[in-house]
């Protein structure tokens, strides 16, 4: 087995963060579901969002769900893309709860529960804006939460919920929030309860955890980036007073294959690169530049990732080339040394789903609760 590219997860620094969220939702009376599908669903990862309270576990993939039930995680789980017709039977046999969109599936479902003889849990989704999964006619979302409480004695309405950000970059306000919690209230009164989930959205909606805005009427959030990570509000969105996440549980290292002093501007007549492209080049004469053992096929766009060490810039790739100029590097980097970098959700998600990704894990102990 190789030894790099590395991804090496602090697991101590994942659990810090998991700590800070479900502790400031929780204070708000917010419930955590612990999103693992940026990590491959890798059950180092699940079991430290468990041991740090998340009321569930969530995920894109069944597959996943698959593995973290191998590996003795303990759910409950949450499928967090709408499935398609044919996932349902492992829909079923695999998850508590699942997020919906559709009347036709929700009545596929009901047609599941009943072959395997067991309830499942929903999560109607409404679209306030981003524009991806959920009903647009706020009118038929009603109804169709009707219908499932009156029609699907296998199929339990849980609540409902809203994505924001992830497509259409729409912003959760409290505005956007009070909106979802107004939805809920209709279907409240036309079914004659009161919901359990009123689901406000992903990591960007904890911003208003932060700033003490989300409304009264959101119990669930959705989070993984800012547990995993950290990165996306403080960096991205630049959220300067939210210090208590750690950007640095996950390290990726590389190891430096050539080093060579190279013209900055490609010499001979220019057509397209591996990957279709047409890249702009800063002519800048000759300069020192390293060559990775990591290329786009590992983490996708290389140009993003942040170099731990001063005086390295990333320049670009292939798909298993990295080249970094070390010009301005106060070390001198030779064949066989090892780079660092910090990385972005892309790089995260790409790099955990990589078999031949070496992924070694740190304070193994902040698993347990």
């Amino acid at each position: 087995m190789r030894q790099y590219p590395q991804l090496e997860f602090d697991l101590a620094l994942l659990r810090s963060n998991a700590d800070a969220v479900i502790s400031r939702c929780r204070g708000m009376g917010i419930r955590v579901c612990g999103v693992i599908k940026g990590v491959d669903g890798l059950p180092e990862a699940a079991r430290v969002l468990r041991a740090a309270g998340a009321a569930e576990l969530g995920t894109s993939r069944l597959e996943q769900v698959a593995k973290c039930r191998a590996a003795g995680v303990p759910g409950p789980w949450l499928l967090i893309r709408i499935p398609g017709l044919t996932e349902l039977p492992d829909v079923v046999a695999l998850c508590e709860t699942s997020l919906q969109s559709e009347w036709p599936t929700l009545l596929a479902l009901e047609e599941e529960c009943l072959r395997q003889n067991k309830t499942h849990r929903v999560i109607v989704m409404t679209d306030l804006g981003d524009l991806r999964e959920g009903f647009w006619d706020k009118k038929e979302l009603v109804d169709v939460c009707e219908r499932v409480e009156r029609d699907l004695p296998h199929v339990q309405l849980a609540g409902i919920g809203v994505n924001l950000t992830c497509y259409g970059s729409t912003k959760p306000t409290p505005e956007k929030m009070n909106e979802l919690v107004g939805l809920a209230r209709q279907v409240e009164q036309r079914i004659g309860r009161k919901l359990e989930i009123v689901s406000g959205g992903a990591t960007s909606s904890f911003t208003l955890v932060h700033w003490g805005t989300m409304p009264a009427g959101v119990n669930h959030l959705r989070i993984g980036e800012a547990i995993l990570l950290g990165k996306d509000l403080q960096v991205d969105w630049g959220i300067r007073d939210m210090d208590y996440l750690r950007m640095d549980a996950l390290t990726l290292r590389a190891e430096v294959v050539e080093v060579k002093d190279k013209p900055t501007y490609p010499i001979g007549e220019f057509a397209i690169d591996a990957f279709g492209r047409k890249p702009v080049y800063e002519d800048r004469g000759i300069r020192r530049r390293a060559i990775l053992a990591l290329g786009r096929a590992d983490v996708g766009e290389l140009e993003s990732l942040i170099p731990r060490e001063p005086g390295l810039t990333v320049i670009g790739g292939s798909s298993d080339h990295c080249i970094v100029d070390v010009e301005d590097c106060p070390r001198r980097l030779q064949v066989g040394d090892i780079v660092e970098f910090s990385l972005c959700y892309s790089h995260m998600l790409y790099a955990t789903a990589r078999s031949d990704m070496r992924i070694i894990f740190k304070n193994q102990s902040a698993q347990e609760e």
